[in-house]
């Protein structure tokens, strides 16, 4: 088939060439149409939930808000989590779907169940709404409403906020591609009835009273039509209140005596302005009003920028006089940067490209055909991405190597040329001819040709299998460079065997060109080196092993980061003030900092802060917290540094003179997206889950200063959950009942007064503002305004708020986040100057040995981390993958296993060079770089496709010698080896070495191409013919002596080094399974058992029957014969009651040393129990030294920055470091101590691993029931039961020796022959002879005459009886002793932790919390707040010491007792 395309393109060149142009228009157009933006847009597939409710406190909005609406939610199918928020006045859930839903369906989805979930949510608490359709890309445009100079008097913050959301934001929403437009700052005017409670009470009016004349009077109303005179005339009336008068002239009610009783009798009615929960302040000159516009999800960010600038300048011409809108965030500025980086390193790339044709083709013509291929196969791809979706961006373009892309085309032309050259015809070839040969020589390499293309797209393919955030981001890429490969295969065989038969020469004469003088001086370099290869195959294989092994070993040290940090130009800083400050205190710290960074940073274009929660809180910042938004100069026009970290890490170095302040350095896009995506802005988030808030504060304080300890960790943030001051309200409600009062009205009266209530609308034209109730702002100053609120009671009786109700300032929950309906705390930080993998896992050991968490605490990782994992797993599957689909398709090629391994060869080849490129530019792994690899591995192969084949053309053709072979294989094939690799390679050299913006993305791409494709070329030429040589001969390697030894050795000292790091710790969650283990493995039980189950095996030597005695005597005996024989046999034993004695003995000695064996048992578990509650307490009070040191830390910081700028003197500095110095030896030193106690459980546990144990809050050991029993006694102790045991035994060996002074029995039987002459029994004479045998038997006792010796072992034994019943009496002495001493201690250690529980602990956490809250407040001094915080450290230490020694006590005592 590909025979019929390739001469049909060469005989119909018309309709190919306009087949061309028609691409070339098509792509153009696509071109123009394209979507445009700087990235790909990552975020995750959600919809967000948003309540407000200005009058719930953050408990009350995760109970009465936030949960019911996660809890219909959780029903809809196809979602992966949900995410929510609960803070003052707010609740924000992040519902994220699957990739592949439908987001206008879930959007439906979620607004069917809001219905359900309104129902669930108190009347009047808020009302959920769906956030606008918009991304992390979203925030295309941002701008400021200010004056002109000269009109800064003329519009104040209501006038300017009022422009921009009845003039500026209602026309900008109907622009094509814009979701929403969300103000920020400014004042939200509204029309204020300011009550005033004396009058109020004077007139004897209550707030309902003022609330139903409110509403009564604003209406408007029509009474149909009347007709007259044939004409209709319409009624309608006009109530609605159009002014400041209308609302004062409102009857509220009469007086007894009739007269009316007005609204501006009882309150003032002003222009006024709605509660703040955010502002936007810029370059230091105080505050402005800025807006956000968001961009519809799938717009074309470059289209809707357009369409806004265009509207926006339409805009300002209907602005009133002196106002201006200025852009401070425009997305063009990033987009056009990252465009012009991907425009230059493709014309770049391009350039070289065609250098590289030119100068080794030769031939000018040929090198322009194949060049002229880049363009149409790009245009192709654009019509392609068009057709697909598919947005031109840094990702989509940044991966388009043109070496790969005409590749295919410099096959075909290459052998075009050649054969050209081979045909000799003396004379100017005919077109007819030109097109017979074209077709000849196209034909006969289609099959590489097609081969090499689909080779590069099969790698890609396992890249469009990657979903989630990496899937995203180089998924286009992928489809773009398939798209582009694709092309430029059609383009092969069709256009250029067109081209080539229409303007290649036609005279085939062959000139030296200077592509043979390179190549000819090329081969010359390489034609010793491949001799010499062949002849040290062995040695250069091995070294190439080790070389592996090394870059293997490099790469697990290069660290990981998910995605290269795109540089946006601009930065945005995250700005905390302290936890609880309010809103103009946050403007303050803004507009300082502000003005620093102008002042000292020239680079600076200008700096908008934006403050809290815009109008939409899709960001929900607190009023504390800020994004500054420095706004930054061209690069090339820095002075103060050069690169963004080194400006980063200079301006974070100059704010550090505001104290109090806290700054987080990231940029925009950066920032929005890891919000959206993972619910935290920095680069890694360390989210701890549990319940409790305030243990969940603990943990996070303690993490923080782990993280803060840590290299590479910049801008720590810990979130603040708990310990802000609220005026909390708590009702009596027998006090309410007695005035006649319920909650609800009570609570109304509260939030009319302070917060306010809504009564109407007043309109201005189509303008509509609120028509608020609150008190005059002089009476919501303090907690006293609060406390002496008055309601309306029965019978028109003014009752003051504290007469119902305690009013009291108080501790509370700041905010409540969860996962999945868990609540979690945060504790994130960015990382500048290391990646992130290294970073994250230095945290994770430190956390691993520092901290342990209680049950139902967890902790993981999230942000850029968590992304780097998932995409990790998936390479780990798409990378085989990859390299698996290679080798079908070289086995289907070349029809051998053999073969196809020696091809695949060149895989780990292209990896060494690939890892050592990154290693030498210092650049981490990233999912760029494993893109990269993916990538280089198809491109690495194509060049031992290139030499084997040549190889088995030669072997065909008749060369046996495989040294001939190689020789003249790779001399013939050394011109297209080394343009494939340098046309592959240079091809991204721009983008290796691209300093511009959106180049870092791109950079770790390209370099491990670049590394890995010269190092694929320079060993495919060395090392495969060796390996060819290896698989044609067999594999008989001759390896010299030294270097079989550098390899062991090498091999060994890795092996070593890998073996001494990686040190197993054994972690134990119970003491159960410490005593398990210990009884299984410790050796002293061992031993024990072992001594008892000697004994045992002694019991049968209890009847140690003597040996039996045999005799035989041979000779005279009765004659003159001499060969009489005597055969006799004997046995002695001891009396009978020896042996029972000694089976009695056995007995006795097996049940001590049992007994000895549980005396062991219980002593080890008594060791096990203190030393694990010995460790359980140090660790405890490291943790309580921790929370002391980060309080110090805190201190020693606050002391150094008082001292910086004068306001504290250098005594208070030196004291603050001093605490913090000793704080930490004490530290240390408990340190040790820990590590001391696990090396006791390491040795009682027997061992090898480290060993550690998870425990919560140190605890009181339960008390055993036979301690607490009244009838508790030391009889049964097993030392007891030892030592009567040991009585036993010596009353035994006692009986023992009496029975031996007892006789031994002896038997005896005899046979004998009496030879010679004898008599009969009658006596008779006869002669005897052998065979006449006579036998007896013999009984004997063996009497001790001699007894002293055995007297004298029955004494000792008497002696030994009367030592054992001592000793006995001695233990049982010392054991009751020791148990009584015990209970005493024990009683009396339990009354101080029972004091120590009941008030000096609790006292001493108030008093750390009145002397921080004190220290901070002013009112007391460095001094006592120091001896404050001393003096809770030093009762909290006394109460963790008295549970600790109430515990071994307890061990100690159970010991004594315990059966």
């Amino acid at each position: 088939m590909l025979n019929k395309v390739i001469k049909y393109a060469i005989t119909h060149k018309l309709i190919i060439g306009l087949l061309t142009l028609a691409l070339i228009i098509t792509g153009l157009y696509s071109l123009k149409q394209l979507p445009v933006d700087a990235v790909p847009d990552i975020t995750n597939n959600q919809v967000q939930v948003i309540t407000t409710s200005p009058t719930l406190a953050a408990q009350e909005v995760e109970r009465l808000i936030t949960f019911p609406i996660e809890l219909t939610m959780a029903t809809i199918p196809q979602i992966e989590e949900i995410r929510s928020f609960s803070r003052f006045g707010l609740s924000v859930i992040t519902i994220v779907f699957e990739e592949n839903v439908d987001i206008y369906w879930a959007r439906q989805q979620v607004n069917e169940r809001l219905a359900e979930a309104e129902a669930k949510i108190p009347t009047g608490v808020g009302k959920p709404a769906i956030a606008p359709l918009s991304t992390g890309l979203g925030e295309i445009y941002q701008y400021v409403i200010t004056t002109k100079p000269g009109y800064e008097d003329k519009y104040n913050a209501i006038e300017l906020r009022t422009i921009q959301d009845w003039i500026i934001k209602r026309q900008l929403v109907g622009t094509p591609g814009v979701a929403d437009v969300s103000s920020f700052g400014g004042l939200l005017k509204q029309y204020e009835i300011a009550i005033k409670p004396e009058r109020l009470n004077g007139l004897n009016v209550s707030l309902s009273e003022l609330f139903d004349a409110l509403e009564k009077n604003n209406q408007n109303t029509g009474g149909a039509y009347i007709e007259k005179n044939d004409k209709a005339l319409f009624i309608r009336s006009e109530g609605l209140v159009e002014s400041i008068e209308d609302i004062e002239n409102i009857l509220v009610k009469q007086t007894a005596n009739g007269n009316p009783i007005l609204i501006r009798d009882v309150a003032k009615v002003q222009i006024g302005t709605a509660i703040r929960y955010g502002a936007t302040t810029r370059n230091g000159e105080g505050e402005v009003v800025s807006a956000i516009v968001m961009m519809l999800k799938g717009a074309n960010s470059a289209e809707v920028i357009k369409n806004v600038k265009n509207k926006i300048e339409t805009i300002s011409k209907t602005l009133p006089e002196g106002v201006v809108i200025e852009p401070f965030l425009d997305r063009t500025k990033l987009v056009n940067k990252a465009i012009g980086t991907v425009t230059t390193n493709l014309i770049e790339g391009a350039l070289i490209v065609i250098f590289i044709l030119l100068l080794l083709l030769g031939n000018w013509r040929a090198g322009l055909i194949t060049a002229s291929v880049i363009p149409l196969a790009l245009l192709f791809a654009f019509s392609m991405m068009h057709l697909f979706g598919v947005s031109a961006n840094l990702m989509s373009l940044g991966a388009i190597d043109f070496g790969l892309i005409v590749d295919g085309a410099v096959i075909i032309v290459e052998a075009t040329l050649f054969h050209l050259g081979t045909v000799k015809m003396g004379r100017k070839l005919t077109q007819e001819e030109m097109d017979e040969e074209v077709y000849q020589s196209a034909s006969k390499i289609r099959n590489s040709a097609a081969f090499g293309e689909i080779i590069i797209l099969i790698v890609y393919l396992p890249i469009l299998a990657l979903v989630g955030t990496e899937g995203k981001m180089f998924g286009p890429m992928a489809q773009t460079v398939s798209f582009a490969i694709l092309g430029a295969f059609l383009l092969s065989i069709t256009y250029i065997p067109m081209m080539s038969a229409l303007v290649l020469s036609k005279k085939n004469e062959h000139k030296k060109t200077i592509s043979d003088k390179i190549m000819g001086f090329c081969y010359k370099l390489y034609k010793p080196v491949i001799h010499w290869a062949m002849h040290k195959k062995s040695l250069l294989v091995a070294a190439t092993t080790v070389l592996f092994i090394v870059s293997f070993m490099v790469f697990k040290s290069l660290g990981g980061e998910f995605i290269p940090t795109l540089e946006e130009g601009d930065f945005a800083v995250e700005t905390r003030v302290m936890t609880g400050s309010s809103l103009s205190n946050t403007i303050k710290a803004t507009t300082k900092a502000e003005r620093i960074i102008l002042d000292k940073f020239p680079e600076v274009l200008q700096v908008v802060s934006k403050i809290g929660s815009g109008e939409i809180p899709t960001d929900p910042m607190p009023v504390e917290a800020a994004d500054l938004m420095i706004i930054l100069k061209d690069k090339s026009e820095w002075v103060s540094a050069t690169n963004r970290e080194d400006l980063a890490n200079k301006m974070a170095e100059a704010l550090e003179e505001l104290p109090g302040v806290s700054f987080g350095f990231q940029q925009p896009i950066q920032m929005r997206f890891n919000e959206l995506m993972s619910g935290v802005r920095q680069d890694v988030a360390i989210k701890i889950y549990g319940e409790d808030l305030e243990m969940l504060s603990n943990y996070a304080a303690q993490i923080g200063k782990i993280s803060r300890s840590t290299d590479g960790a910049e801008d720590i943030f810990v979130e603040e959950v708990t310990g802000i001051p609220q005026i909390v309200i708590d009702y009596n409600r027998l006090q309410l009942a007695k005035y006649g009062l319920d909650i609800t009205t009570v609570n109304k009266a509260v939030q009319a007064s302070f917060a306010g209530i809504s009564t109407g609308l007043v309109y201005e034209g189509e303008r509509q503002f609120d028509m608020v109730v609150r008190l005059e702002d002089t009476n919501r100053t303090s907690i006293t305004d609060v406390q002496n609120l008055y309601l309306n009671g029965k019978n028109g009786a003014q009752i003051p708020l504290h007469q119902v109700a305690k009013v009291s300032i108080k501790e509370g929950p700041y905010q409540v986040q969860r996962d999945n309906t868990q609540r979690r705390i945060i504790v994130a930080f960015n990382v500048r100057n290391r990646d992130v993998e290294s970073v994250v896992d230095d945290v994770q050991n430190q956390i691993a040995n520092q901290i342990n968490l209680a049950p139902g605490y967890t902790i993981t990782y999230g942000g850029q981390f968590e992304n780097l994992v998932e995409a990790k797993q998936r390479l780990a599957i798409a990378v085989p993958m990859a390299l698996l689909l290679i080798f079908i398709l070289l086995y289907f090629t070349f029809g051998s296993i053999k073969q196809s391994l020696l091809i695949f060869t060149a895989i780990p080849l292209s990896a060494i060079g690939g890892v050592f490129a990154l290693w030498i530019r210092d650049l981490p792994f990233s999912i760029s770089a494993g893109v990269g690899f993916i990538a280089l591995f198809g491109v690495a192969v194509l060049n031992g496709i290139v030499l084997i084949a040549e190889f088995n053309r030669l072997k065909k053709e008749g060369i046996t010698d495989v040294f001939e072979r190689i020789y003249q294989g790779t001399k013939t094939r050394l011109r297209p080896v080394i343009m494939t690799a340098s046309v592959a390679s240079l091809g991204f050299l721009p983008m290796a070495i691209s300093q511009t913006g959106g180049a870092e993305v791109q950079r770790p791409l390209a370099t491990v191409v670049i590394g890995g494709l010269l190092s694929a070329t320079f060993l495919t030429l060395i090392i495969l013919p060796i390996l060819y040589y290896y698989f044609e001969k067999g594999f008989k390697m001759k390896t010299p002596k030294t270097t079989t030894v550098l390899i062991l050795a090498f091999l060994s000292t890795t092996w070593s080094l890998s073996a001494q790091n990686t040190t197993m710790t054994d972690t134990y969650h119970s003491l159960d399974e410490l005593v398990n283990v210990a009884l299984k493995n410790n050796p002293t039980l061992k031993i024990s058992e072992l001594q008892t189950q000697q004994e045992q095996a002694l019991k049968g030597a209890s009847f140690d029957v003597a040996k039996t005695k045999i005799g035989l005597d041979y000779g005279q005996t009765n004659s003159i014969v001499k060969n009489d024989t005597h055969f006799s046999i004997s046995q002695t034993f001891e009396f009978p009651t020896v042996y029972a004695n000694q089976n009695k003995l056995s007995k006795a000695k097996i049940e001590a040393l049992k007994v000895k064996q549980e005396v062991d048992k219980k002593e080890l578990i008594a060791q096990v129990n203190s030393t694990y509650y010995q460790l359980w307490y140090a660790k405890q009070k490291q943790r309580l030294l921790q929370n002391q040191d980060s309080i110090y830390e805190k201190f020693a910081y606050a002391a150094n920055l008082r001292f910086k700028t004068g306001e504290s003197n250098a005594l208070e500095r030196a004291t603050a470091n001093a605490e913090l110095a000793e704080i930490q030896i004490l530290m240390f030193e408990n340190s040790t101590q820990v590590t001391r106690y696990k090396l006791q459980l390491k040795q009682l546990l027997n061992t090898k691993n480290e060993v550690d144990i998870i425990v919560g809050d140190l605890t009181i050991k339960t008390t055993p029931e036979l301690l607490i029993a009244q009838d508790a006694s030391t009889t049964n102790s097993p030392i007891v039961q030892y030592y009567k045991a040991q009585v036993l035994v010596a009353e035994k060996e006692k009986a023992v020796q009496n029975a031996k002074m007892l006789p031994d029995v002896s038997l005896g039987y005899f046979n004998q022959s009496f030879n010679g002459n004898g008599e009969t029994a009658i006596g008779s004479p006869t002669v005897f002879d052998s065979g006449d045998r006579f036998t007896g038997i013999q009984l004997g006792l063996n009497i001790p005459v001699f007894f002293n010796a055995q007297n004298a072992k029955i004494k000792a034994a008497k002696i030994h009886k009367l030592e054992s019943e001592a000793r006995l009496e001695a233990a049982m002495n010392t054991t009751q002793t020791e148990f009584q001493t015990g209970i005493e201690m024990l009683k009396m250690q339990f009354k101080n932790l029972e004091y120590y529980h009941k008030n000096a602990v609790p006292q001493a956490t108030l008093l750390l919390k009145q002397s921080q809250r004190g220290f901070e407040e002013g009112e007391i001094g460095y001094i006592e707040y120091v001896q404050g915080i001393n003096r809770a450290l030093t009762i909290k230490i006394k109460y963790l010491t008295y549970i600790n020694q109430y515990n071994q006590t307890l061990i100690k005592t159970e010991q004594l007792i315990s059966k």
